[in-house]
Order: structure tokens, then C-alpha cells, then sequence
């Protein structure tokens, strides 16, 4: 008995020894399948063996779309162009771990990893599936409709797929790229114009997992309704022009001019946002849309425009005057010549330019007068 128990002893002493000195190269990958939003980044999780008198030289990833045994690889440990969005976050022992950055829709489908040492080569081709998916955005709203008006009320739900109807992930709303809520459902009720603008959802801890967009673009009917007016020079009978203007969402269909009569009749004058008036009155202006209409909140008043033929005839009058006094004033000045005993009397002194001159001449007349005087006493 002591003989048979001694060789079975030895018998598994011998193999437990063989079996660790005959250890096999391997990879294991602790995920079948992989799911990741997209935007997202992710690791599949990798450990290898080989022999223990095996030096790793050499460690790579690979994808299906390539050949997994001669490449191209997206990650070679022997190359220095390997793309930034792949990372081989192992080592050269016994952790083949992988990252992956942002992923793409492209990303999808089986990984592989193989590392080379200094004795042999070895492929794990059972490698991981990974699957890229979107965040998604539903929308419900009260009207059934896909337009949105003032007043309205939207129910907007973010979902993962890879959740698999467990919502456990964390999501962040944004609108135009700003946090405004965290949770999987946006609820926004009596919506206005401050409301307008573009919606995503994203996972918490991971902002570049964008969703698509929903645009939620808020009509309203014609608001903040006025008028401008710019004088005009008279150009076809006409002295002012009009300007309607306002904000509305459909842009205004229609601008409507009115003039007030005197029974306060609106008559219809113009169907633009632009008239000229020639003549004087009260204005306003109506602005509509598909959401409804409004007035211009000022009523323009016009003077009558004055009738330049009248300005006529004062005009043609204080020509004439002036051409008379000119006249008159011109024919007090001509040279006067009076013939009194040789004495000749001037008025031209006056047009002399130097003063001293005129006055001069003015005593010389004045002198020679008084000497003929004398000579007649």
C-alpha cells in the first residue's frame, strides 16, 4: 500500500510540474460584446500568457476590416505614427488592455489583439464585438404638432441604447451648447420666443456624446408694430415717406396701410411695408402673419402740404418793389451837371474810393461858388 500511495505521489508531482513549465500562449477578453455611445471613450479589458522563458517584444491591436495577422494595425508598439485615438493602456507582462477615444460609427465590429516575443508570434482572434450607437431624443407634444407657437408645451427624453431600458446612464440637456438641465427628460411648458434655439442631450461625464439636434423655433404673430416717416422733396406729387415695420415669427405675409377719413372710415391706401403720402391726414399701418395681426400703436398725422403756386404771386410783388427802388435809387445818383455861372456842381464824390479825396473836391466847389458871389455884388 505504501508503494502505490509513494507512486502516485510522484505521478501528479510530475504533472503539476509540467504543466507549469508547459504553459501555452493565450488572450483572454473579459467582454464578448461592448457597447458605447458614440463620442464616448472606452476600454476592452485584455490579459495574455506565454512561457515564462518568453521575452514580449512586441504588442498590437487590430480591427476585422484589416487583416488581423499582418495589419494594418491601430496600434503597433514598434510604430510611432499609431493614430492618438488608440491607446494600449497594458503592458509587456500580462495586461493587453485597450483604449479607445472618441469613437466613431466606423469603430464598430470585432478587435483582436496579438503580441509577438522573442521565440514565437500569437493571436487572440476571439476577439471583443463593439457596437456604436446615438443618444436619442424623443419628442411629445401636447398638439401632436412638429411646430412650435407661443403657449405650447414639450416633453423631450433622452435615451442610451446600450442602457438596454435601464436608464442608468446620466444625462446633461444643453441648448445652443450650454448646460441647462440634468436628467433624461427636458420638460418645457408654455413656450415664448426665449425659448428658441437648439437642443441636444449628452452623458454626464461624457460631454463629446453629442445627440442629435432638435430645433425648437417658436412662432408668434406681429409684435412691437410702428412707423417711421422720412420727408421727402416733391418728387411726383409726393412729400413723405412711410415705413412699417415688426417682429413676428413667420416673417409679417402682409403690411396693410390705412387712412383715417373724417367719419372714421379706414380706407385702404397701400399694401406694403413702404408708401409715399402727398396728402395730409392720419395714418396707420396693420401688420399680419399666419399667427394672427396687429396696428401700428402710433397714428401718423400729416400736416396738409402747403401750394407752392400761392408762395407765387407775394414773391413776383417783392420783385418788383426791389427792382423799383433800385431803379429809383439809381437814378438819384447819375452825375447831375446845373449850369449857374460857370459853377458845376458834383454828386459823384461819393464814388470815390479814398475819403479823404472826396472831401477834398467837395470844398474846392464849395470855395469857387463863394468867389463868383462876390464878383456879382
Amino acid at each position: 500500500m505504501c508503494v502505490k500511495h509513494r507512486n502516485l505521489t510522484w505521478t501528479l508531482a510530475l504533472l503539476f510540474l509540467s504543466g507549469a513549465l508547459c504553459i501555452k500562449m493565450n488572450v483572454t477578453y473579459q467582454l464578448g460584446h461592448i457597447c458605447a455611445v458614440k463620442g464616448s471613450s472606452v476600454v476592452i479589458p485584455c490579459s495574455y500568457d506565454y512561457p515564462k522563458e518568453h521575452k514580449v517584444e512586441e504588442v498590437l491591436w487590430g480591427h476585422e476590416k484589416y487583416h488581423i495577422y499582418d495589419g494594418p494595425f491601430l496600434f503597433d508598439s514598434a510604430m510611432k505614427n499609431t493614430t492618438s485615438r488608440f491607446q494600449f493602456i497594458g503592458d509587456k507582462e500580462h495586461n493587453c488592455s485597450f483604449l479607445i477615444h472618441q469613437i466613431e460609427n466606423n469603430d464598430t465590429g470585432k478587435y483582436a489583439f496579438r503580441f509577438i516575443t522573442d521565440k514565437d508570434k500569437f493571436t487572440g482572434k476571439y476577439g471583443p464585438t463593439l457596437k456604436v450607437v446615438d443618444l436619442n431624443i424623443s419628442l411629445a407634444k401636447l398638439n401632436g404638432s412638429r411646430s412650435f407657437k407661443e403657449g405650447d408645451s414639450v416633453n423631450m427624453t433622452c435615451t442610451n441604447s446600450c442602457d438596454g431600458g435601464h436608464r442608468s446612464s446620466i444625462f446633461t440637456w444643453l441648448k445652443n451648447g450650454e448646460p441647462i438641465h440634468e436628467g433624461p427628460v427636458l420638460y418645457v411648458s408654455n413656450i415664448s420666443s426665449t425659448n428658441t434655439g437648439n437642443y441636444t442631450c449628452s452623458l454626464k461625464t461624457q460631454r463629446a456624446t453629442t445627440s442629435e439636434v432638435i430645433n425648437i423655433d417658436v412662432e408668434y404673430g406681429p409684435r412691437n408694430t410702428s412707423v417711421s416717416i422720412i420727408p421727402l422733396k416733391e418728387v411726383d406729387g409726393s412729400y413723405f415717406k412711410c415705413i412699417c415695420t415688426s417682429n413676428a415669427n413667420p416673417p409679417v405675409e402682409n403690411y396693410t396701410w390705412f387712412k383715417i377719413d373724417e367719419n372714421d372710415h379706414l380706407i385702404v391706401v397701400g399694401n406694403q411695408s413702404v408708401i409715399s403720402v402727398s396728402d395730409g391726414g392720419q395714418y396707420l399701418c396693420s401688420a399680419t402673419n399666419k399667427h394672427g395681426s396687429q396696428n401700428s400703436t402710433v397714428i401718423v398725422k400729416f400736416k396738409e402740404p402747403f401750394n407752392r403756386g400761392l408762395l407765387l404771386i407775394p414773391t413776383v410783388a417783392v420783385l418788383l418793389i426791389v427792382t423799383t427802388v433800385i431803379a429809383i435809387t439809381r437814378e438819384q445818383q447819375v452825375d447831375s451837371h446845373h449850369d449857374d455861372g460857370g459853377v458845376i456842381y458834383s454828386t459823384v464824390c461819393s464814388y470815390y474810393k479814398k475819403p479823404k479825396l472826396n472831401v477834398y473836391l467837395g470844398l474846392l466847389s464849395t470855395q469857387r461858388t463863394e468867389d463868383i458871389n462876390q464878383q456879382r455884388l
